[in-house]
């Protein structure tokens, strides 16, 4: 018997909405993207934003997602002086369905005013009920248009190409076969946030009926779990960045960075990955190497213990960044990253090996790895120096070459 939440049975939400610009493509897309903007008073990211969108993604990534933008403000005139820069800048964006760009009139909003003041905040900080109210409209309007829907915010810069590894981490979670209600693109916020479009009808009621009691990225885990995803799903290297230097409320300054981010999130090349080291349940060796957002996890380390990648084919690296741990536990004491030449024993090792260097608090990064080593090497090895008490996870280990 079909439950509930499958049969989509939602009520409607009560509101109309201004297309400001843009043409609603006719056919259903993979990937809608939110956006909400408003006025600032210092700083305006909203055109840099878009451009990012659209620059690191290619011709055919386009093609298969929209960027549906809410102009959130009430003021007309900033409206209307917005809506002439994004016609002037994105005139075949707007022509071919990828960006439409939206309005909701101020009679379809609940109380703005005399609102609680949850936490003791101030009355000048309900302005995060307001942007609850915001995102509800956002994400109903974008619900129909994909397969699955990404919050980002008005102040964000992409990596390149995110879209295909927003594709290729969705389709691994989709393969698992077990339930989820959102992935993580970032560790910031309301940034980068995944959910499937047949779950947004239920996400924007959700913000709209609790609009008064939380900002949007608390009651996002509130949905999370009641959708019975019990853990997060983060995907890192993270593939958005906060961009903004100032509040788009307040005006204060906003420095928040997502140490996650990476610009460039090349794939590793192909390799097999082994180990000598016992494996805890299902976190094998080949997830540091895959950077899907999972890990290796191990226990009972030793002096001597290694984890070798062999490449499919020779290469020259040219930068190697490994981390381990979690939260400041379970890092790599002592070790070094060595490489390999001569592929031995079966494809598992390789003949001759030389130090590249040591972790410092669990973390090895060298970005001139070909000054040294400049000949094509076929095995990349943590050597663990010394035994520790502690567990090891290894998070990621991202190469380039």
């Amino acid at each position: 018997q079909q439950s509930w939440l499958d049969a989509k049975n939602f009520l409607p939400l009560n509101v109309t909405y201004q297309l400001l610009a843009g043409t609603p493509p006719s056919q259903k897309r993979y990937l809608a993207v939110g956006i909400s903007s408003v006025k600032r008073i210092k700083g305006m990211y909203l055109l840099s934003t878009l451009e990012s969108i659209m620059s690191q993604s290619s011709p055919e990534e386009r093609a298969s997602m929209v960027v549906v933008l809410l102009l959130a403000d009430f003021d007309a005139s900033w409206r209307n002086a917005t809506v002439t820069q994004i016609q002037s800048r994105f005139p075949s964006e707007l022509d071919q369905g990828h960006l439409l760009v939206l309005h909701v009139a101020q009679d379809f909003y609940p109380p703005l005013q005399g609102l609680k003041r949850n936490y003791n905040d101030p009355p000048d900080r309900t302005f995060r009920s307001k942007q609850n109210v915001d995102y509800s409209f956002l994400i109903n309007y974008s619900a129909g248009l994909s397969h699955y829907y990404l919050q980002l915010e008005d102040d964000v810069s992409c990596a390149n190409n995110f879209f295909t590894h927003i594709r290729r981490r969705t389709e691994e979670e989709e393969a698992k076969k077990s339930p989820w209600a959102v992935i993580e693109f970032s560790v910031l916020g309301y940034i980068g946030k995944l959910y499937k479009s047949g779950d947004a009808p239920l996400l924007a009621r959700f913000l709209f009926l609790f609009y008064q009691e939380m900002p949007c990225d608390w009651l996002m885990s509130h949905f999370r779990q009641l959708l019975t995803q019990k853990e997060t799903i983060v995907f890192k290297p993270s593939l958005f960045q906060h961009m903004g230097t100032f509040s788009s409320f307040s005006g204060n300054q906003n420095s928040l960075k997502d140490k996650y981010f990476q610009e460039d999130v090349s794939p590793n090349p192909p390799a097999e990955v082994f180990t000598d080291m016992s494996v805890y349940q299902e976190n094998v060796p080949r997830r540091a190497w895959n950077n899907a957002g999972e890990y290796f996890w191990s226990h009972s380390i030793k002096k001597g213990n290694t984890l070798t990648a062999v490449l499919a084919a020779p290469a020259v690296f040219t930068s190697i960044v490994i981390e381990t741990g979690a939260e400041g536990r379970d890092q790599l004491e002592s070790g070094q990253v060595e490489l390999g030449r001569g592929v031995i024993a079966e494809g598992k090792s390789c003949a001759e090996f030389q130090s590249v260097g040591t972790f410092r608090k669990g973390r090895f990064e060298s970005n001139q790895v070909d000054r040294e080593f400049g000949s094509a090497s076929s095995c990349l090895r943590i050597r663990v120096t010394a035994d520790q008490h502690s567990w090891l996870i290894v998070r990621n280990i991202r190469v380039r070459t």
